[in-house]
């Protein structure tokens, strides 16, 4: 009988040796708000993903927070399946700080200087890009009814925050703020005396209807959205902080695709068009309270 066959010895293969790197909690910490923002994005359309990371992190933990919960993928997990979390996110994360005459030099300048460019107007178009719950927009509103502009005026006032935009169309605001508002209209040099602009009822002050009339508000996210109209001046005030140099540079391309030539437009005092591709595209109108106008 033929012999069986001997069997082979086993093969001896290595064994890699794999050893698992797990990240640091900060790059950790790091993937989870991208993959959370980038869900935000994709579900609901809202675009944090270039927002400046230090700043956008704190107000997410602090959401994260008061939402009693533990990890950026809690805070996903709950947003993704409930809009209710949402709306409460958008409000924590979107920066809503604001007053009346917000910076009164500002409005000096603004009356100085750019007043009587669009007095060369025969309509003017005004776009408040950020306005929050509308402070600010009014500020602006008083400005031009008291230097006799208002009537040709409309203020488009937008904003990515429903919230805040059904706040500001009420033109209602605390009562105890109006102390404060008062001396900041008299800083910016307000003309009359500031009551003459509101009704005070109960604990609240209600602007005039006069005063309300030529504003429009609606949505608008800078991050996402294209330009809807050509203005002679475009505010954007203390919201490009908040961005990294992408979206900063993105915001610049659609302001100046949206100002006319020779429009005016208005930064917050720690923004500037220095070392953007359209800082050759204005010249400086008042470099101190950021007022340019556009030349090309």
């Amino acid at each position: 009988m033929p012999h069986a066959p001997c069997p082979m010895p086993h093969a001896q293969f290595p064994i890699p040796n794999f050893q698992l790197k797990m990240p640091e909690s900060h790059e950790l910490e790091t993937i989870e708000i991208q993959l959370f923002l980038e869900g935000i994005f994709r579900y609901y359309g809202f675009d944090f993903r270039n927002y400046a990371l230090a700043s956008l992190k704190r107000r997410i933990w602090k959401t994260i927070q008061s939402e009693r919960l533990t990890t950026v993928s809690g805070l996903q997990e709950k947003i993704l399946h409930n809009p209710a979390y949402l709306e409460r996110f958008l409000l924590g994360v979107s920066v809503n700080v604001t007053t009346m005459f917000r910076d009164p030099s500002f409005y000096i300048s603004f009356r100085n200087k750019v007043v009587p460019l669009l007095r060369t107007y025969p309509f003017i178009r005004i776009w408040h890009a950020g306005c929050s719950t509308g402070e600010e927009v009014y500020s602006m509103a008083i400005l031009l009814q008291e230097e006799g502009l208002y009537d040709r005026c409309r203020i488009y006032a937008t904003d990515m925050n429903e919230v805040v935009l059904k706040q500001a169309k009420t033109g209602i605001f605390s009562l105890k703020k109006m102390q404060e508002y008062t001396q900041l209209y008299h800083q910016a040099g307000g003309k009359k005396a500031f009551s003459e602009y509101y009704t005070a009822a109960y604990d609240n002050a209600l602007f005039r209807s006069s005063i309300k009339d030529n504003i429009v508000f609606a949505h608008h996210n800078l991050a996402t959205d294209n330009s809807f109209n050509e203005f002679n001046v475009i505010l954007c005030r203390n919201v490009m902080i908040y961005f990294n140099s992408y979206l900063q540079e993105r915001v610049h391309k659609l302001f100046h695709e949206s100002l006319g030539m020779f429009g005016v437009l208005g930064l917050g005092h720690q923004e500037s068009l220095h070392f953007t591709p359209y800082e050759k595209h204005y010249e400086t109108i008042e470099s101190s309270d950021k007022l340019y106008r556009r030349v090309k």
